[in-house]
């Protein structure tokens, strides 16, 4: 690796106040919960021992050397077992491979890509793993290597860099309305339709609409495990990361807010059109909306994921690290379904032999 150009920056890495051993974030207590010795410590408690603006123990901070290569690559060299791990550029927390540390590659969050806010993980890993299980259960065509525990261990927690915009929508939206009124005479049926023009406007706020900012994840996917809760969103921190993966943002902000915008204009049209009850159809003549963004944050979000590769065709599997929804697509098994639309064939052959035998000895 040609490290002539490269700069050098810090990694963190969470350890227990009370061992020194790495401590992870645990969702299910919701605390930073040491695997060695057992000691739980809430988020007052990791800053009360925090030497540093980030909020990260004094004692559990360690600096490992990092190297940014100018291919786009990063090297460190892991604090605990002296490993050198390699990952790129947009990764923000990683593992070891060797002994499993977490390694927070603080560089990577800072200046314009420090976090605002975060969601916290709520869902286990056990949690996401049921819910893999759950695609597949009583689907007989899933192949087994599909759901073999080498593919199920490789799902991981990864904190996903979203944009949030706070957006104004005002304007007025114009559409047209009918209403149809049928009668008979004699044997002649009648339709009358009357259209009607309707006018809806006003203004609407919305807040937290969430855009993913990463070029990795496909974007259709992330908006199919929302909603998220708001509410449980709270100030960002650098221990949060801990035990999980994290992504930093790689697309621009102003082309984000784009996407936002639409969402708010599209949500706007869907509500100005229920609010026009009585009507058989209602179609959309044009709008005039003008938003304005009231303000924006960039906000880490819980995601699980797998990425399972079969017959040289990505499946992903996704679950809202928060909420529990998750989304999937499963490959069938093309031997099975041979076998099974086969075995399906012969049965309703032999049915069909059974029943015209029976019939034919009930006429003789």
């Amino acid at each position: 690796m040609n490290t002539e150009n490269a700069k050098r920056e810090t990694a963190l890495e969470n350890r227990c106040p009370s061992c020194t051993a790495s401590i992870s974030f645990n969702p299910t207590v919701g605390k930073w919960k040491c695997e060695y010795c057992g000691a739980e410590f809430a988020l007052e408690e990791m800053q009360q021992h925090s030497d540093n603006a980030s909020g990260l123990d004094k004692n559990i901070e360690k600096e490992k050397q990092e190297i940014v290569d100018t291919s786009g690559y990063v090297t460190y060299h892991c604090d605990s077992c002296g490993a050198e791990i390699v990952t790129d550029e947009q990764t923000a927390a990683t593992f070891c491979v060797y002994c499993g540390a977490t390694a927070i590659l603080k560089g990577k969050l800072s200046g314009e890509f420090t976090p605002e806010l975060i969601i916290p993980f709520k869902k286990t890993k056990e949690d996401s793993i049921q819910a893999f299980k759950s695609l597949s259960k009583g689907r007989l065509l899933v192949p087994k290597a599909f759901t073999s525990e080498n593919n199920i261990t490789k799902i991981r927690g990864i904190y996903i860099p979203f944009w949030l915009y706070d957006i104004k929508t005002t304007g007025d939206l114009h559409m047209v309305g009918t209403r149809s009124m049928t009668w008979t005479t004699g044997n002649h049926r009648h339709v009358k339709t009357d259209k009607y023009k309707i006018v809806r406007g006003g203004e609407i706020i919305y807040n937290s609409i969430p855009v993913d900012g990463s070029k990795r994840f496909d974007n259709d996917i992330m908006s199919s495990l929302e909603p998220f809760n708001f509410n449980e969103i709270t100030k960002y921190n650098h221990a949060y990361l801990s035990g999980f993966y994290a992504e930093r943002y790689d697309e621009n902000v102003d082309e984000l807010y784009k996407r936002a915008e639409q969402r708010a204009i599209n949500s706007t049209i869907e509500k100005f059109k229920k609010d026009t009850a009585g009507y058989e159809t209602i179609t959309v003549e044009s709008n005039n909306f003008k938003t304005t963004e009231e303000k924006r944050a960039y906000a880490l979000l819980p995601v699980w994921m797998v990425n399972i590769k079969y017959k040289d065709k990505m499946y992903l599997f996704a679950m809202n690290g928060q909420t529990g929804e998750f989304i999937g697509n499963i490959p069938l098994d093309t031997q099975k379904t041979i076998i099974y639309s086969v075995l399906i064939f012969l049965v309703i052959f032999i049915i069909i032999i059974a029943f015209s035998y029976l019939l034919s000895g009930a006429w003789v």
